[in-house]
């Protein structure tokens, strides 16, 4: 068979060699080969249809409500491999092009990863409401629970829960889907109780392939609620007390970063190093805390994916302002304001959901000092982990009781 280039194709069908690369990469020339960094095109190649075209946009417009097939089997496609190198978000949404509401979905979720709040509710609600195809309707209700974790909005979250809930469902994969991304919006406030028992135990066999990324994000997440309720007494599990458990998260979590490496599932790999930090630094392994924060904020910059970093604010402390200031001052700086948002839209949500009162005026400091308390550790071994005096600790005890009206036994209710 004859072949071109990608220069020779762009010139025959007069669009640009960019334009070629994406129709390449998005398998829509048939026949296209890749030797190395170059694409070779069949000569007796179609120029396939532009769904920037009139003609195609007419025929858009036609079977705009018509179940349009995602380009993964999954609600989270901004955490498959379709994002796969750090920078090309925006390129990835154009080679979406002729899937619209794989488009709006997928920018949608870069647009939350950035911390575009106003945009992530727009698209949210117009997915829904254009009676979309099942992974795009369980998609927009995940979009809608995390605008309401910004906005502290009770309501917001139970509608987009009953979004997800109504998607319409075909077979018991779907159905398995489902539950899944029920439990994935409820981890995100720490909620361990409604988790399915498969889920629990790691098996994610239910799920189609695609969406493996996603589920150990949230598993990783879930291990860390599981961990630090377990360090707080917020449960109890037989014959584990303490950090015992909080510490034994990594030895699962590291393994499925090395797999979102493997895999280019970026995203997924910036939530697992950033969750695998939260858990080193709160059973007292900095070291190995700052390696994963270094590489998230690597991932993370190109894209200005400043909204994921803000989610980890509240478990890092003081330890995300000192790598990111360090990495790029200008980042932090939005990452901050972006907190702030995030900080209290969560814990106002959290507190309803969960009935409790969630203290926003600890300065970090404090809330580090309430959470090791909170750990059952000793004043004097909160003074050593975080290079204080005795006394200072004791203030800083005092000032958090203040604060919240609770006493030392109390505090984890309130973090």
């Amino acid at each position: 068979m004859e072949y071109i280039t990608v220069n020779q194709a762009a010139e025959k069908w007069g669009i640009s060699t960019r334009r070629v690369q994406i129709l390449c990469g998005s398998d829509r020339i048939k026949g296209a080969v890749r030797f190395g960094q170059n694409w070779m095109i069949p000569a007796n190649a179609e120029r396939p249809v532009d769904g920037r075209s009139n003609r195609y946009a007419k025929k858009q417009s036609e079977q705009q409500n018509v179940d349009m097939p995602m380009p993964r089997k999954t609600p989270f496609l901004h955490m498959t491999d379709l994002y796969s190198i750090p920078g090309s978000a925006d390129r990835v949404a154009e080679s979406l092009l002729d899937n619209h509401e794989a488009q709006v979905l997928f920018e949608a979720e870069i647009a939350y990863s950035r911390g575009n709040i106003d945009k992530v509710y727009e698209s949210a609600n117009y997915l829904l409401q254009k009676h979309s195809g099942f992974y795009a309707v369980i998609g927009a209700g995940m979009l809608l629970a995390l605008c309401a974790i910004w906005k502290g909005d009770i309501y917001m979250w139970r509608r987009a829960k009953v979004h997800i809930a109504e998607a319409p469902t075909k077979n018991d994969y779907d159905r398995d889907i489902i539950s899944f991304s029920i439990t994935a919006v409820d981890s995100m406030l720490y909620d361990v109780q409604n988790f399915p028992e498969w889920f629990k135990i790691g098996c994610f066999e239910p799920l189609h392939k695609d969406s493996m990324p996603a589920a150990k994000v949230f598993y990783a997440k879930f291990l860390y609620a599981v961990g630090y309720a377990v360090a707080t007494k917020e449960i109890a599990l037989e014959g584990v007390q303490g950090l015992a458990l909080l510490s034994m998260v990594p030895a699962t979590i590291e393994p499925m970063i090395s797999w979102a490496v493997a895999d280019r599932t970026t995203i997924s790999e910036i939530y697992l190093r950033m969750t695998c930090a939260a858990v080193y630094h709160n059973s007292g392994n900095d070291a190995q805390a700052i390696h994963h924060i270094d590489r998230a904020i690597t991932l993370a910059l190109p894209d200005k994916l400043y909204g994921i970093l803000a989610e980890y604010g509240r478990t890092l402390d003081s330890l995300l302002e000192q790598r990111l200031s360090k990495a790029d001052a200008k980042a932090w700086d939005e990452v901050n304001k972006l907190y702030k948002t995030y900080k209290e839209g969560w814990s106002r949500l959290s507190g309803n959901v969960r009935g409790k009162t969630i203290i926003t005026t600890l300065s970090p400091k404090e809330r580090e000092v309430a959470k090791l308390a909170a750990f059952g550790m000793k004043n004097a071994e909160i003074a050593q982990k975080l290079h204080m005096s005795i006394s200072g600790v004791k203030q800083a005890i005092t000032k958090v009781s203040q604060k919240s009206g609770m006493d030392r036994e109390e505090f984890a209710a309130i973090l």
